[in-house]
């Protein structure tokens, strides 16, 4: 039986998934997680080919998948050593296997081109649709340059409970400062209103904050009230020299901006690890999301086997 407390990361023997792998095997470990390194072999899907060949020992499509899945748990293992590790090896495309291995989970992890070498090039094939549609938060990571940085977490008008809540899980875990950002656009109209919406933010932030130090007593608040034409702008450069950035997501299905323009924006710009907690809409769930992507046209993923607006003045 799966258990919640669950990091899910995907490993398809690239650069970028095998940082991915690190950096989840690091903060499981922190968390007090299991890590579950998935490997999800496309190679059913394109020839019945998979035994090995006559003669040559450790030969064969089956073989390398199982190499690579050996090879990812190695990747996790030399971070955190002593981390509790399950290994799945998956047949099929990777976007429905990895949605609904982490359906519970914590958080899943990502490289940041996604899963599936030429299948996901780029953030905003497999990465974003599974930013678009987990059950849980996604977090890509591109760079981890500063690990012992700060975690920024920036807040909308609504206060981001989840996205609030797993950055403060996350600064507990690893004793980071937490930034909490809030942006709003200069105010082209009267300096009274400008005055109100500056207010409005002040107190926003103030809740946020309290509401922090309840989630993560020990760690270090800090509160940062911006104004710019752009919000991703003011997110990004909040972050520099973080180990995180955390945003949290609106919308569904896998259409581009389905996770909100900010939050696209910050996944592609960011030079650092990206954590997207997207907000499910009542009544939502990741299996509905799928539906829908059908209804849309987008291709099905085939599963072969497995293992084991803002307040007002």
């Amino acid at each position: 039986m799966l258990s919640p407390e669950r990091v899910v990361v995907g490993y398809d023997g690239s650069a970028e998934s095998a940082l991915a792998v690190r950096w989840a095997a690091r903060h499981a470990a922190l968390l007090d997680c299991e890590l579950q390194v998935v490997h999800c072999s496309l190679w059913p899907l394109l020839t019945k080919n998979l035994g090995p060949v006559k003669g040559i020992a450790g030969s064969g499509l089956q073989h390398q998948a199982r190499d690579t899945l050996d090879k990812g748990t190695a990747e996790a293992l030399s971070a955190a050593p002593r981390v509790r590790l399950r290994r799945s090896l998956l047949y099929g495309l990777p976007a429905d296997h990895l949605r609904r291995t982490a359906d519970g989970a914590r958080m899943l992890v990502l490289g940041s081109r996604g899963i599936g070498g030429f299948m996901g090039l780029l953030v905003g094939s497999v990465g974003l649709e599974l930013a678009a549609t987990a059950s849980c938060p996604v977090a890509v990571i591109r760079f981890d340059q500063n690990p012992d940085g700060r975690i920024v977490v920036g807040i909308d008008s609504s206060g981001s409970a989840g996205a609030l809540s797993i950055a403060c899980a996350l600064a507990s875990a690893t004793g980071a400062d937490l930034m909490i950002i809030h942006v709003i656009r200069p105010h082209g109209g009267r300096s009274n209103e400008a005055g109100c919406g500056q207010a409005a933010a002040r107190r926003l932030l103030h809740t946020a904050a309290h509401d922090a130090h309840a989630l993560a007593p020990e760690a270090v608040i800090s509160q940062n009230f911006a104004q710019d034409t752009s919000v991703p702008r003011a997110l990004l450069n909040a972050s520099r020299g973080a180990a995180l950035i955390v945003v949290g997501g609106k919308g569904r299905g896998l259409l581009r901006g389905t996770i909100g323009s900010t939050a696209h924006a910050v996944l592609h710009h960011a030079t650092r690890p990206v954590l997207i907690a997207r907000q499910l809409k009542p009544g939502v769930t990741a299996g509905n999301e799928k539906t829908k992507a059908a209804a849309v046209g987008l291709p099905g993923l085939l599963s072969l086997t497995a293992e084991a607006p803002g307040p007002h003045c």
